[in-house]
């Protein structure tokens, strides 16, 4: 097995020892030349550990798919945020049994429930530089299209040998904006359950007034457990399935973390964009953030709306909601940062010093001069189309159509051998696509799909006649939304998933109204597709380019480069601690005391009855932090995450589980595009201490406790049957 040696990257961290522990999200591989720098932040154990996917602790940390998590226990036991396992909390759910309100404990494995369909956890077990084999037959005599199906032909290669392995998931990303390109190997846990998930008055305590906010009192955790066939081969779901037994988990410290301890966080972050051009980053924060943002704020109103007075909505709308108001307000904190921390103008400094470096060597001008150029003018064609893009996008706010272009799509593709098909439509993905429409059967409601609908139309018709879609729109208006919605068979399921094994010939014939708008706005998406394949092939030629000119300026300056975040395994460190700016003082913890304080008993801030009355009566057992004097609840940290970090465990410096990451903090979000600022970014975990008494002294769950090598205190006060 090869692990992540990244010997080309190797040499860029000869001056990693200096590094900023605020800065960065490594790759396993970079940990070794790392190592000094974190050693003297605090590291007990041997850096060259944490480039081993085969050893603790990496091979404790997984993914679900979007969300970070980590193995706890010998039995498959995976910790995470609630807000990551909220999903599956809300199918669950319904109006007489609302588990997305009270919460949910299975008292035993045969009362563990199977999670949402589509839900994964994916066990990384290789990560390998495919780079030469991503660039065969890629050569500059390619136009875009061109080079973009080249590459998505050696891709599709790639993932295929790999997946010859059964039950393994495997992807190619690029790395410093194709410079480079990594395989990850992945073992995919089809049979995911729902184990346990405290009450929403703990898990989304301060709901989305605290979101992105300190002081947090928000008990973000929840728990799944992978299962497989007894040959402990990988299937899905099965009455006969048992526990997966992973190479290690996660020890739970028996001492939680103090202000000024050496943290560390692994997990999956997903995107960042600290290296794209000066141009770019002030097109997105002048233009494009705006429209969006705009657009999330509608789209949470209206779907407030929409859902009001029906509980049952409300349930099954409950994800999508909470998803909207984060990203929206997290939208708000870029925009705010941008000109808090003065980005534009740092920007353009930092590129001006990289050109000029470029520009002071003829060498350098003919390597890497042209593809700064192509970039440069490839940004300004980029940012034309992308406002168009946000609108048009509009109408998969539509459920059932955006499943019935998908179910279109799927047919059209297979009409070509499946190493010919789009990405997301080959053999590997029907079982993604039918979870996906087995989702709406929990997540679906015609009268309020409607609503929502309307309201995207409104927006969608401000684009240019031009930039619409005609075909589609002479379709709808033949159809009229009462037809639409009134006539349709697919809001039943079994109808719904029968159309994956039918022809494309069947959709061409059917008098569905939903399959007609289908089938009318495929010739538009397919030429848009095209177009966008050519943009993206004659930006990455040039990005590529730029990129290895901007890591070998780096080095001459001796100043070590990660790669922005792809969703690939991460490892960033820091420090618990406050803030201090002018007028402003954070403490690194908060406390029970400060929960009781918010508690109200209404919306947003009731927490259950049991947990209050066990703060009142300070019982905390052996959950107390020596230095505080009482519970802690969250702690801040300066590690460097963002999104897709949800749920990733946060590890001491002997590498044993004291908390998960779940937010950050509003003013230091803009470190998506620049470096953490010291005195702006943060990050927030729910402590390990704050878990554990959750579990123990709040819902009875002694049982994983003892799974997780964690002894349950004597309790007291009223017992609490979660979820019953």
């Amino acid at each position: 097995m090869k692990y992540l040696a990244q010997a080309s990257a190797a040499a860029l961290l000869s001056t990693a020892a200096a590094a900023s522990a605020n800065e960065g999200m490594w790759m396993p591989g970079q940990t070794a030349e790392l190592g000094a720098a974190m050693r003297a932040d605090g590291l007990q154990i041997d850096p060259a550990q944490l480039s081993r996917l085969d050893a603790y602790p990496l091979s404790a940390i997984v993914s679900l798919g979007g969300c970070s998590a980590s193995f706890v226990s010998p039995q498959g036991l995976v910790a995470t945020n609630h807000h990551c396992v909220l999903g599956s909390i809300q199918y669950n759910s319904t109006e007489s049994q609302d588990y997305l309100t009270n919460g949910f404990l299975a008292k035993s494995l045969g009362e563990e429930l199977p999670a949402a369909p589509g839900s994964r956890i994916y066990v990384i077990e290789d990560m390998r530089d495919v780079t030469a084999d991503m660039l065969k037959g890629v050569s500059d005599k390619l136009n875009g299209f061109a080079r973009y199906e080249r590459l998505e032909a050696n891709r599709k290669a790639l993932i295929a040998a790999c997946e010859e392995q059964p039950n393994r998931r495997c992807g190619v990303g690029f790395y410093y904006g194709g410079a480079s390109y990594y395989l990850e190997q992945k073992l995919e846990i089809e049979d995911v359950r729902l184990v346990y998930a405290p009450a929403l008055g703990i898990g989304n305590f301060g709901g989305e007034t605290d979101n992105w906010m300190w002081p947090r009192h928000t008990g973000d955790f929840g728990f799944y457990r992978a299962y497989v066939a007894p040959d402990g081969s990988s299937r899905p779901y099965a009455r006969d399935n048992v526990p997966y037994r992973p190479k290690s988990w996660l020890r739970i410290a028996s001492e939680g973390v103090q202000e000024g301890d050496f943290v560390m966080v692994a997990g999956f972050p997903g995107a960042t964009y600290r290296f794209l051009t000066a141009g770019e980053m002030e097109f997105n924060f002048a233009h494009y953030e705006p429209l969006q943002q705009r657009l999330l704020s509608n789209y949470a109103s209206q779907i407030t709306q929409a859902t009001a007075g029906n509980r049952d909505a409300q349930i099954g709308y409950a994800p999508l909601l909470q998803g909207v108001e984060n990203y929206e307000k997290k939208l708000a904190g870029d925009l705010a940062g941008v000109d808090a921390i003065g980005l534009n103008a740092r920007k353009a400094t930092e590129e001006k010093a990289y050109r000029d470096w470029v520009a002071d060597d003829p060498a350098r001008q003919a390597r890497y001069g042209a593809a700064i150029r192509e970039l440069d003018a490839m940004v300004a064609e980029n940012s034309q189309v992308s406002l168009e893009g946000l609108r048009q996008g509009l109408l998969d706010r539509a459920q059932m159509l955006s499943s019935t272009r998908t179910l279109y799509r799927w047919a059209k593709e297979h009409e070509k051998p499946d190493d010919d098909r789009e990405r997301g439509f080959q053999d590997r993905d029907r079982n993604a696509i039918a979870d996906r429409l087995k989702q709406l059967e929990r997540r679906y409601l015609s009268d309020v799909d409607r609503k929502l609908f309307e309201a995207a139309l409104e927006e969608y018709r401000r684009l240019d006649a031009k930039d619409r879609d005609t075909a589609f729109e002479t379709a709808l208006e033949q159809i009229g939304l009462d037809r639409l919605y009134g006539d349709t068979k697919l809001d039943d399921t079994a109808t719904r998933l029968g159309w994956l094994d039918k022809p494309a010939t069947a959709f061409e014939a059917s008098d569905d109204p939903f399959i007609r708008l289908a089938v009318a706005l495929y010739p538009g998406d397919i030429a848009a597709e095209r177009a966008a394949k050519d943009r993206v092939g004659r930006t990455q030629a040039a990005r590529a380019t730029y990129m290895r000119g901007l890591l070998a300026y780096r080095q001459a300056i001796g100043r070590p480069m990660y790669p922005d975040a792809n969703g690939s395994l991460r490892l960033t460190w820091g420090k618990v601690a406050g803030q201090t700016r002018d007028g402003q003082s954070w403490t690194p913890f908060t406390t029970a005391g400060g929960l009781l304080a918010k508690h109200t008993g209404k919306g947003e801030f009731d927490a259950p009855v049991a947990a209050i009355a066990a703060i009142r009566a300070k019982d905390y057992g052996p959950y107390v932090a020596p230095a505080l004097g009482t519970l802690p609840v969250d702690f801040i940290s300066t590690v460097d995450i963002t999104n897709g970090n949800s749920g990733s465990a946060t590890l001491n410096g002997r590498g044993e589980f004291v908390g998960l990451a779940f937010d950050g903090v509003l003013e230091g979000v803009i470190s998506d595009w620049a470096a953490p600022i010291a005195d702006r970014t943060r990050s927030i975990h729910v402590d390990s201490r704050f878990m554990l008494w959750t579990m123990d002294k709040i819902d009875d769950a002694g049982r994983l406790l003892k799974e997780m090598g964690v002894r349950p205190a004597s309790r007291s006060g009223a017992d609490r049957n979660v979820g019953k």
